[in-house]
């Protein structure tokens, strides 16, 4: 398999052809000496304990997901530690087998440059969790990504189940994938670890962890982290601060209390999007700008006004960076309770809270912002005639309050499980467009003057799901059924002014809706072969609360257009095997998804924006999705077990099952009919390989390289136009480490990162549109990272 790569890359103009019918040849030829060696080793149950071990794997059997009805792959500690310093969470999904993870930076951290397609599902269809802690809906705006509540240092491992989660696991977003960060918890001896870390376009971050120790039954950590560099293209920065405490208290060996708290607080420039004629150079761009660093301004541009007697009415004006601004600030609390009530009854209990505000910086072009205060002054007093560019602010603000409890019984040959969780998520979204000192896209906002008002509104998700799960061991513990079901119930409001015509007609829209399915199954097994092989299969049905609600109700300026909206519903069917042995583990599913009301993001260009997008939702019917992940490690005697590779392997296909009707949402009335059934989704890739090789000749001593294979994507519902494949190297190296300690210094070692290692130029991250061409952000170039972490 590691060979096809390198020969790939001889022809980098033909690769995406050839690593097609490669990674068809290496999934075969992978499937074909697993069942081989399973044929020859099926004999052996004398195996009590089968262990892989190395710094980029830990124990097989967390890594494959032993005794899973579903494929279930984590990233393990040792894999989160190599990792470069400050990735984020989500980006270390892109080494699990189905993730397509797409990131506008290589650590991940631009939240609006960040997608993930696995089998049919993106990042909004994903159900995360911390802990016991679920997440809520992943949208920038408003909601609760993942990537703002971890750092990789506290992490114990990263555990993703990709089409069929546990019934058990508490979520509105998941219609099928669960992906849950587990922290470590608070170490048994007091200890303090410092980190500091320096890399490419200025970047500085520095770690500390402070650990309690044991204390009575009490113990605890403390640890910050701050960020501080360059964008890699254009002009702008990036701050992060990140706080995170654990604190535990045993009272007794079947009882503990543990209490989490994540502060974080985030601030950092926009990149634009851009079209594949801006890349190409082929736009005619005012500036001259083309290619991976297209950006925004760092100066104000002279240009001739395009109004006569203001200023700075030229639509370009709106390319200065300063008009492109996120930030976040997150809080979250949870405390949960275990506890052993006897021999063969556990109850666990999760309380949680958390906090959100942000606002967000987008400039409006002065033709734009006329005609919108055209629009509106004779009905919204307090507006002001636009003087030049427009200062777009927006805010949102809002929290989260949960309860989570399991209960689960041991009886005979059965593990009985049921347990509820409740929710409710309040949000406040504000927009609207001001003056500036001047006009001028360098001038203090003048928030006094609004020129016109776009959003202000609320809006309440309440969750109510309750599930059933019985876990049956038979054929003396070879054979485990699960047999469970959940009930999900999901009300909505949005209320207020959802957009300028609400504002036009002085009305405070308030739109309700409700969503709700008495009975979701889930049915599994896994059947023991002999100590080292299982096969598994599982089937699911799920229901989500619809994505992008607010945008879909806030679409519409007549709200009775839209007053009620389908729920995503989905079912997933996987069959599979798993081998664990002593130098070997590996994995494959195949699987079959089937969805209803399937609600597909697209792009729309933001008018007078500068390039920025806002993205809405249709119903495009149903889409199905198949296809098949392969996994696995080996660690061959033959090289002395200082050398093992790891690989995976992604077929899937998902396809568009209906043909689409637009409508007009002012009216309800329809527009057009688009012919895309047998169409693939956009930003599906076919084929998905990744592939690794670690050395490890001393025990202070570790080199990894990696590659990464993305297939063609189309960009549009009529697969119109499509961007190609692309295989990225990334390295690191590991120097010392556990054991290595010089005086009161302890586990010092240096590690050296570098991702895009032949600095690959290639458009990532797709904003998807309906017809027409989308826009995309380029991948970043090569990075370099230097690491240095010692503990006392």
């Amino acid at each position: 398999m590691f060979a096809d790569i390198s020969i790939v890359q001889r022809d980098i103009q033909t690769g995406a052809i050839v690593i097609e019918r490669l990674t068809s040849r290496a999934a075969s030829g992978a499937l074909l000496f697993i069942l081989t060696t399973t044929a020859t080793l099926a004999a052996d149950d004398k195996v009590e304990q089968v262990v892989v071990t190395g710094r980029r794997i830990s124990e097989a059997s967390v890594a494959i997901g032993t005794d899973a009805i579903s494929n279930t792959i984590s990233v393990t500690r040792e894999a989160l530690l190599s990792a470069p310093s400050g990735i984020s969470g989500l980006k270390m999904l892109e080494s699990l087998p189905g993730f397509n993870v797409q990131a506008n930076d290589a650590l991940g951290l631009y939240e609006f440059g960040n997608s993930v397609f696995v089998r049919a599902f993106n990042f909004q269809q994903i159900g995360f969790l911390l802990d016991e802690i679920p997440m809520g809906r992943s949208d920038q705006f408003g909601g609760s990504p993942i990537f703002r509540y971890v750092d990789n240092e506290n992490l114990g491992r990263v555990a993703a189940s990709q089409g069929a989660g546990d019934v058990s696991k508490a979520s509105y977003a998941s219609l099928g994938p669960i992906v849950q960060y587990l922290s470590v918890d608070p170490a048994d001896e007091f200890g303090i670890t410092l980190a500091q870390t320096i890399g490419s376009d200025d970047l500085r971050r520095s770690f500390i962890k402070i650990e309690s120790g044991e204390i009575g039954g009490f113990s605890g950590y403390l640890s910050r982290s701050k960020i501080d560099g360059d964008l890699w293209r254009g002009p702008g920065t990036v701050d992060r601060e990140h706080i995170e405490a654990k604190a535990r208290y045993q009272f007794s060996d079947t009882h503990d209390l543990t209490f989490q708290a994540v502060y974080n607080d985030f601030f950092d420039y926009d990149t634009p999007s851009i079209t594949k004629a801006q890349y190409a150079g082929a736009a005619n761009d005012l500036f001259g700008r083309r290619g991976r660093y297209f950006s925004y301004l760092g100066y104000v541009p002279d240009l001739a006004p395009s109004v006569a007697g203001v200023p700075y009415s030229a639509t370009a004006h709106n390319q200065y960076y300063q008009q492109a601004i996120n930030q976040r600030t997150d809080y979250l609390f949870g405390l949960t309770d275990r506890a052993q009530l006897s021999d063969n009854l556990r109850l666990t209990t999760a309380v949680y809270y958390e906090d959100k505000e942000g606002y967000g910086v987008s400039p409006e072009a002065y033709a734009t912002s006329i005609a919108r205060y055209n629009s509106e002054v004779a009905t919204v007093p307090g507006l002001f005639a636009p003087r030049g560019l427009q200062y777009g602010l927006s805010t949102i603000a809002g929290d989260r309050r949960g309860i989570s409890t399991r209960l689960e019984y041991e009886v005979g040959i059965h593990t009985l499980s049921v347990g509820a969780w409740y929710e409710v998520d309040d949000y406040h979204r504000t927009q609207a467009r001001y003056n500036q000192v001047g006009g001028n896209p360098a001038g203090r906002p003048l928030l006094n003057e609004p020129v016109h008002l776009q959003r202000d509104h609320t809006s309440q998700r309440d969750s109510l799901q309750l599930f059933v799960k019985d876990t049956l061991s038979l054929l003396d513990d070879r054979l485990q059924l699960e047999l469970g079901f959940k009930a999900l119930n999901l009300d909505y409001e949005i209320e207020g002014f959802r957009n300028a015509a609400d504002y036009i007609a002085q009305r405070r829209a308030r739109i309700t809706d409700s969503w709700d399915d008495a009975f979701l199954p889930q049915v599994g097994a896994v059947f023991s072969l002999n100590a080292t092989d299982q096969l598994f299969a599982s089937l699911s049905e799920n229901l989500a609360l619809p994505r992008g609600a607010d945008d879909v109700f806030a679409g519409p300026d007549n709200p009775t257009v839209i007053q009620s909206l389908d729920a995503e519903t989905s079912r997933n069917v996987e069959i599979g095997f798993r081998t664990n042995r002593p130098t070997f583990n590996a994995a494959l599913a195949i699987y079959q998804t089937s969805f209803e009301n399937f609600l597909q993001a697209y792009s729309v260009s933001v008018p007078g924006g500068g390039g920025r997008t806002e993205t809405f939702y249709a119903n495009v019917g149903d889409v199905e999705a198949y296809g098949a992940e392969l996994s696995g490690v080996w660690k061959p005697h033959l090289l002395q077990e200082k050398v093992y590779f790891n690989a995976n392997f992604t077929y899937n296909v998902a396809e568009f099952q209906d043909d689409y009707a637009t409508n007009n949402l002012n009216t309800g009335g329809s527009l057009a009919r688009l012919q895309i059934e047998g169409n693939r989704l956009p930003d599906n890739a076919k084929y998905v390989l990744q592939s690794g090789v670690t050395f490890e000749p001393l025990s202070w001593l570790i080199v990894n390289l990696s590659a990464r294979y993305l297939s063609s994507r189309y960009s549009d519902y009529l697969n119109a136009e499509q961007i190609g494949g692309y295989t990225i190297y990334n390295a690191y190296v590991d120097v010392g480490g556990e054991g290595l300690n010089i005086g009161p210094v302890r586990d010092l070692k240096l590690r050296f990162n570098v991702d895009n290692l032949t600095d690959k130029d290639y458009l990532g991250t797709i904003n998807t549109v309906v017809t027409g061409n989308g826009s995309f952000r380029p991948g970043p170039d090569r990075t370099y990272q230097a690491t240095l972490t010692a503990s006392f």
